[in-house]
């Protein structure tokens, strides 16, 4: 992990097209700006590891979903 010190206005750049830029700072919050290309994905943390969790209940599910089906001798699509 980088560890950088920025003041109120200094920015740095990510991969040429992504500048975070310190807008505030009040007690221990920080509020930052963030300037990136419209099809760049920015999720907070914890709403990235819930969509993961939940892509994987579903990736099992799905998976479960198949075995069940195949036990009873019928394919996914609906056929037999």
């Amino acid at each position: 992990m980088l560890y950088l010190t920025r003041k109120i206005g200094e920015s740095v750049v990510i991969n040429d097209d992504i500048e975070v830029t310190v807008v505030d700072i009040r007690g221990k919050s920080i509020k930052l700006g963030f300037t990136f290309p419209q099809e760049a994905s920015v999720l907070r943390r914890e709403i990235y590891e819930r969509i993961q969790e939940e892509n994987r209940a579903a990736a099992m599910g799905s998976d479960a979903l198949a075995k069940v089906m195949k036990e009873h001798g019928k394919s996914r699509d609906g056929g037999n």
